[in-house]
């Protein structure tokens, strides 16, 4: 596109109200990913009526006349061969759309746009159980709860919360243990009945600016493995045209992405399988880390010289 014309449409949607600049971000995501757009989707998806509709794809064509043509047969509108999207879709949100649909409704089903298929969760939080550590991290607050844990069983624990996390296994909850003084990771589905403390102070020890393994960030270099038979297709899968692809990530989470993206950790790259698409280049840059031995394959230098072998899960 002309930059010209692309700066003119960056002032044009700049000046128009944001609820506007959501509906025509609305049409422009059915017409470059779906590939046709409806009068009755804009009054769908927002609730307006027709004529608040009609303005708006007028509006859209008003500052894009290029991007779209009515479909006589149809009635629908198509995008045209030059196309170009008047916003940048974010790739997470558009899959995530495309395979749930907005959900923008009380009680919704989540239903695709596309024929789509994606893993079920085997391990969500109960609401009842989430909905109080949340009220408590947008707080600023601490909770009384019974958790289970492998070691000590069933024990109640008061916890500062900090932040959620999701391993793409399970959620868990990151946050401070009055019980053991330090920050540790809890697992959702192991709390029961948490209760908010609203008359429990919180001291600056158990926030989380104090919490150095969530405060370090960490960067992994990942290259393809140096096993692999086509490392030309793990550049391409991995968006990494230099063959190396630099994620930064904090030393509370490092171990479950490893972990999650199957990553070989070994300092010879010694794991094999076709699920070792990617290796760590410099394992050590995990020493410390008290996620790292989560990480497959890491070896985690002791002081006397000896190593400890994480394999992986």
């Amino acid at each position: 596109m002309d930059p010209k014309n692309a700066d003119r449409r960056r002032k044009e949607l700049e000046q128009l109200p944001r609820v506007q600049r959501e509906r025509l971000s609305h049409i422009d995501f059915k017409l470059y990913f779906l590939g046709e757009l409806r009068r009755a989707d804009v009054v769908e998806r927002f609730e307006v009526g027709p004529a608040g509709a009609t303005r708006d794809i007028a509006q859209y064509r008003e500052i894009a006349p290029e991007n779209l043509e009515l479909d006589p047969a149809t009635k629908a509108y198509r995008p045209t061969s030059e196309f170009v999207p008047l916003f940048e879709h974010q790739p997470q949100r558009v899959l995530t759309a495309l395979s749930q649909g907005f959900g923008g409704g009380i009680g919704d089903e989540l239903r695709s746009m596309v024929r789509c298929e994606f893993p079920p969760s085997l391990s969500l939080p109960a609401m009842e159980v989430l909905a109080p550590i949340t009220r408590a991290i947008n707080r600023g607050k601490a909770v009384r709860l019974g958790y289970t844990s492998v070691g000590s069983g069933k024990t109640e624990r008061e916890l500062v919360p900090l932040a959620l996390v999701d391993t793409g296994i399970r959620w868990h909850l990151r946050a401070f243990c009055r019980k053991h003084l330090e920050f540790r990771d809890f697992v959702f589905t192991r709390m029961e009945s948490p209760t908010v403390l609203e008359d429990s102070p919180v001291v600056p020890e158990e926030t989380v600016e104090h919490d150095v393994q969530w405060s370090r960030i960490i960067e992994l270099v990942l290259v393809p493995h140096p096993e692999h038979a086509r490392p030309e297709i793990v550049r391409m899968d991995f968006d990494m045209p230099d063959g190396v692809r630099i994620v930064k990530a904090r030393a509370a989470n490092a171990g479950y992405m490893l972990r999650r993206w199957s990553v070989d950790c070994s300092p010879d790259h010694s794991l094999r399988g076709p699920e070792y698409a990617l290796w760590l280049s410099d394992p050590l840059a995990l020493y410390g880390a008290s996620s790292a031995p989560l990480a497959p394959g890491y070896q985690d230098p002791r002081p006397d010289g000896a190593y400890r072998i994480i394999k992986a899960l």
